[in-house]
């Protein structure tokens, strides 16, 4: 950092003791939101066989069905099993009933309260987070994305901040809160140890006011990216465990997590809804970044590694969009065509910067 100031050095320093306080504090939320899910109860629906169904299928038999319950409370929290009606009905009514997460309708009391200590950190962590990004960027007098240690943390903030704007927005999606922040620990631990370097001024092309408009779209619109994709995954998981009860398989060992989970179609929406409501803002992120290219290099589009996949991106989220929309696709089949775009984000930002050399070679990586 030579050629800065006094003040500019502290404020550089308080930046990196803020982030790694930020680290911790997601680590304790993280925890927090791992024993919620310990200690969480949850709500079972045991569907009858086919055949159970048509031998037992008289007026008494369903009325029976209707009305017996038996509600059980254990020692780590309660649980209530429903026996439903041996009636015919569809395969997909056969599906796992919709979990409500842990420490939701039908959990204990305990779990509630361990989840709501988990959100609160979660909120901690995301104040310090932000008050290291700031910190950095007032230190240099510039946007705080200049390199990849930079984008990363800023990439990491707006994951977070997306996970907590819904909870903000009253979603019930606590359940969200060990994949998010085990995927910000992930990428904040990276940024550290492996992409930190000092706080430093930016390159000549750097230097324009699209660098506040552009990257910021890109940051933004890579933090939903990400939440989406955290959730098709889970879909995918959901997905997978109630079809193995639909017909009849063993729940397996890791039932309780699936469970406790939102329907699979709750979830395949919800990464429907992030996806679409995201995409206008990384379609204008390309076309910034285009604008952008024709005032530092004369020219909106020269197919430099960047930009290539940067549109690679673009068209396989279009593709995602275009297909849940035109095509009708639902299901694991749209799960994957999402996390293949998902993961063309990702290699654009670690593969591109470190592996490809080209006009945004701005990775600023550390030399070792």
């Amino acid at each position: 950092m030579s050629g800065t100031s006094l003040a500019d050095q502290n404020l550089a320093q308080l930046a990196n003791w803020l982030m790694y306080s930020a680290i911790a504090v997601y680590l304790l939320a993280f925890v927090a939101a791992c024993a919620e899910w310990a200690f969480g109860g949850s709500t079972k629906v045991v569907r009858a066989s086919a055949a159970a169904s048509a031998a037992q299928r008289t007026p008494a038999a369903l009325a029976r069905g209707r009305t017996r319950s038996v509600a059980v409370d254990g020692a780590t929290g309660s649980s209530t099993q429903v026996l439903a009606p041996p009636a015919a009905t569809s395969p997909e009514e056969h599906r796992a009933p919709a979990g409500d997460g842990p420490g939701a309708a039908g959990g204990s009391p305990r779990a509630d309260l361990v989840g709501r200590i988990a959100v609160a950190l979660t909120v901690l962590a995301l104040l310090l987070h932000f008050g290291s990004v700031l910190a950095r960027g007032l230190a240099v007098s510039r946007p705080p994305w200049g390199n990849m240690y930079e984008f990363s943390t800023a990439f990491a903030l707006m994951a977070s901040a997306a996970y907590v704007g819904l909870l903000a927005a009253r979603k019930p999606v606590r359940w969200l809160g060990v994949p998010v922040l085990f995927s910000v620990l992930l990428t904040l631990g990276l940024a550290v140890s492996v992409l930190y370097v000092d706080s430093a001024q930016l390159v000549p092309a750097l230097h324009s006011y699209w660098l506040w408009i552009h990257v910021s779209a890109a940051i933004i619109s890579g933090g939903v990216f990400h939440t989406a994709a955290v959730v098709t995954v889970l879909y995918l998981f959901r997905d997978r465990w109630e079809r193995a009860v639909t017909a009849g398989r063993a729940e397996g060992r890791t039932a309780g997590l699936w469970r406790r989970l939102p329907s699979a179609r709750t979830l395949d929406k919800l990464a429907y809804r992030l996806t679409g409501l995201v995409f206008p803002l990384w379609t204008f992120a390309v076309i910034a970044g285009a604008v952008w290219a024709e005032a530092a290099w004369g020219r909106y589009w020269g197919w430099d590694p960047k930009e290539t996949w940067a549109f690679i991106t673009w068209v396989a989220y279009a593709a995602y969009l275009h297909a849940r929309a035109t095509a009708g696709w639902k299901g694991r089949r749209a799960a994957v065509l999402g996390l293949v775009a998902f993961a063309t984000f990702v290699f654009n930002y670690y593969g591109v910067n470190i592996l490809i050399t080209g006009l945004h070679s701005y990775g600023g990586l550390p030399t070792r």
